[in-house]
């Protein structure tokens, strides 16, 4: 056995554990969600509208249904159940019903023998569409038509009929939002609607199991809340419809909403047999939500000596045509809007709008990242209005526990953020390098467009922060099952159940680790994550699956292992680790009500050097070094993966990724023209672990998954603005933006 098979199969809490999935992974060895394969499988594709927004006078299905191999043709007419869903209202129709909102958006379903003839099908699918005006510009749309005249507006306390295609609007009001400083900055920040870009596409597997039911295997982030939209949907009760975690090639948030999991099922149901469906890259560009593109204004006013007196801050968000996550991200953009910072008084303005541009929802760093471009901008605009070093000012203004934040809420527990910006300014980063220079580093790499002469070196800082877990009253919760019983040898063997999504961030590895730990066994056994025989693991979401997973986890060992004391022999024990309770927003001043709005917190911050060519635009990074807050690390090597992934997407933020629209239809639907980070993009990182454990959370973890791709583009942007003395307040960065036409 190999020294790293042997560390997989015996790894403790706070040991660095080889991922039990890196090696079938990266010998092409592992099953994704579109490798599935069942006995008689049929292929299902999905009719997708043309049009940003039109209204469907008919459909005529008659030659689609008459070309070979075709075995059902489907349209809103044959959805058996509710014909709406939604992760937090149903607004979203499962196949468009009268019009479309969005380019993409499903209209009908095919399933055939082959995926080609499938294809063929849909392409025979005749939509005789009424193209009506998109609704596009974010700041136009309250004067524009109502998106959704018959939207569900009862329960849900968001939406306004008084101001037409508004979401959820939110205001902060905190001590005096008048207050004066002596010194005061402004600006106007943008941020572009980024994609998740995961390579493995939207994929799965619906078996009809012969007696009204399904099995649907999915890549997925949450599988008990898919079978809870889904059920409704088939018009079947939840526990016949049992959700399966197929292999996901990552999520970042846009595995949240449904995909194919209704359509795969329906035509599972409609024709008996097991259905596929695996998106192309163009159709998973359309298909998912994106990151909300955002218009922020904001103002800082301050001391002469760089205390903060007043923040005053805009933010306005696109969802696009459905609500998906919008009202929980617009309430992080908000609460995050002033950044890691002691602030006395604050108002805080916050708006996320329906339109017909691609919806927008959950993804990494969900709204703090938009908030935390902005606030780092003004945080560097203040220290150069009032000549202070911008690692001081920041540090001057570090929250620490017992700070009170623009909601009213008091922070308690561990929140080192004095600690977190010392680490990752005393990380040295290389000294510059003397021409000539290999062209590979320089910026435009292989391009060979430079020899370095207008080559201009900057230094960027910035901290962010977020929360861990979900917030505003939510019962977030997790369960786990644990089995023990004696082997054949008589030694102690465990089987542990939870439906917690593996999306590449290594939880699996969490929960054995865990189990291990608590049994203090090596023979444990993860089975694969189902609703079927246990309860919900919450979302692989908002920082939160270590810790809701390792809480679950725990609890079920340490009842398993009383349980076995008291009775002996085999034991089968489930146990629901809920953390400590949030509360909502007022929904008149943002201020706290019954506790707090939040679980916990936690911070990153990094140093960037860039180096770019003020003559051509070009850029490269040449060194990162960050520090974060981690509470305490159950997997040193993951969180350091952890850390270089989220900052790669935040590079790319900065840098190159913006999915491009023109009239809400996407014109960049691939990998050709949506570009996103290579090896050669992403520099050597150096990342210090800041631990100091938090009280109340399992082994005093927190999440660490989204704080470096909140601080990353701010802090790269940081440095192209100390590298080229210009304003670059929005992201991506262009090469037009830094020549300056």
């Amino acid at each position: 056995m190999s020294a790293a098979t042997g560390t997989l199969g015996l790894g403790r809490v706070g040991e660095s554990v080889v991922r039990v999935d890196g090696v079938p992974k990266t010998t092409g060895e592992f099953a994704y969600a579109s490798d599935l394969f069942a006995a008689d499988m049929l292929w299902g594709h999905t009719l997708r509208s043309p049009h940003a927004h039109a209204r469907i006078r008919g459909v005529d299905l008659s030659e689609a249904l008459t070309i070979p191999g075709v075995h059902a043709v489907l349209t809103h007419e044959d959805v058996p159940g509710d014909k709406h869903y939604g992760l937090e209202f149903s607004d979203q129709p499962v196949l468009a019903i009268d019009r479309v909102r969005y380019f993409g958006e499903p209209v009908a379903l095919v399933a055939a023998e082959h995926p080609e003839q499938a294809r063929r099908a849909t392409a025979a699918i005749a939509v005789d569409y009424e193209p009506l005006e998109p609704v596009v510009d974010p700041e136009r749309v309250t004067e524009q038509e109502a998106l959704h005249a018959d939207r569900p507006t009862a329960g849900h306390g968001y939406l306004d009929d008084a101001r037409p295609n508004v979401i959820r609007s939110i205001v902060v009001r905190h001590g005096d939002p008048d207050a004066i400083g002596e010194v005061s900055v402004e600006g106007v920040y943008e941020v572009g609607t980024q994609d998740q870009a995961f390579l493995g596409p939207e994929s799965g597997l619906a078996v009809p199991d012969g007696a009204g039911g399904v099995d649907v295997y999915v890549a997925t982030q949450w599988l008990h809340v898919d079978r809870d939209q889904v059920a409704p949907c088939l018009g079947l009760r939840p526990e016949q419809v049992r959700i399966h975690l197929g292999g996901v090639g990552g999520a970042f948030g846009g595995r949240e909403d449904l995909s194919m999991q209704i359509h795969g099922a329906m035509l599972a149901l409609h024709t008996g047999r097991p259905v596929k469906i695996v998106y192309s890259r163009e159709e998973s560009f359309t298909g998912h939500v994106h990151r909300h593109p955002a218009r922020i204004r904001a103002e800082h006013r301050a001391t002469l000596d760089g205390r903060l007196v007043n923040v005053r801050v805009h933010i306005l968000l696109d969802g696009g045509a459905y609500a998906s996550s919008s009202t929980a991200v617009i309430a992080n953009a908000c609460a995050f809007a002033c950044g890691p910072y002691r602030v006395d008084n604050a108002l805080i303005e916050g708006t996320v709008v329906y339109s017909n541009n691609p919806p927008c929802g959950a993804m990494r760093g969900f709204g703090a990242v938009q908030a935390c471009f902005a606030h780092e901008a003004q945080m560097d605009k203040l220290a150069a209005a009032l000549d202070i070093d911008p690692v001081e000012l920041r540090l001057l203004n570090a929250l620490e526990p017992g700070d009170v934040l623009p909601t009213g809420q008091t922070i308690t527990g561990a929140f080192p953020v004095a600690e977190v910006i010392r680490r990752a300014a005393g990380l040295d980063p290389p000294e510059p390098e003397e021409l000539p220079l290999d062209p590979m580093r320089l910026p435009g790499g292989s391009g060979n467009t430079t020899n370095g002469q207008g080559v201009r070196r900057g230094i960027g800082f910035a901290a962010g922060f977020k929360n861990i877990c979900y917030s505003e009253g939510f019962d977030d919760s997790c369960a786990s099952r644990v089995r023990l019983q004696s082997g054949a040898d008589g030694e102690l063997r465990a089987e542990v159940h939870c439906a917690a999504a593996e999306v590449g961030q290594g939880v699996t590895n969490v929960v054995l680790q865990v189990a291990r730990t608590e049994l203090g066994i090596d023979d444990v056994v993860l089975v694969p994550g189902s609703t079927d025989g246990v309860g919900s693991a919450g979302s692989a979401s908002a920082s939160r699956m270590t810790w809701m997973a390792a809480g679950a986890v725990q609890l079920a060992c340490r009842a398993a292992l009383e349980e076995r004391r008291r009775t002996g022999g085999e034991v089968d024990v489930e146990r629901v680790y809920r953390h400590a309770r949030t509360w909502p927003l007022d929904p008149d001043t943002g201020q706290i009500t019954g506790g707090p709005s939040h679980v916990s917190f936690a911070c990153a911050v990094m140093r960037v050097v860039a180096e770019v060519d003020v003559e051509l635009g070009l850029t490269r990074l040449v060194w990162i070094g960050t520090a974060q807050d981690v509470g305490r690390a159950l997997n040193p090597q993951a969180v350091h993966g952890q850390i270089e992934g989220g900052t790669a997407q935040g590079i790319g933020l900065a840098l190159m990724e913006e999915v491009q629209t023109r009239d809400g239809l996407i014109t960049n639907a691939s990998f050709t023209d949506y570009l996103i980070p290579t090896f050669l993009d992403v520099p050597p990182l150096a990342a210090e672990l800041v631990e100091d454990p938090e009280p109340g959370a399992p082994y005093g973890l927190k999440g660490v998954g989204e704080p470096p791709t909140v601080v990353s583009t701010a802090a790269v942007v940081s440095a192209l603005r100390a590298a080229t003395g210009r304003e670059l307040a929005r992201v991506p960065v262009r090469p037009d933006d830094i020549v300056g036409l």
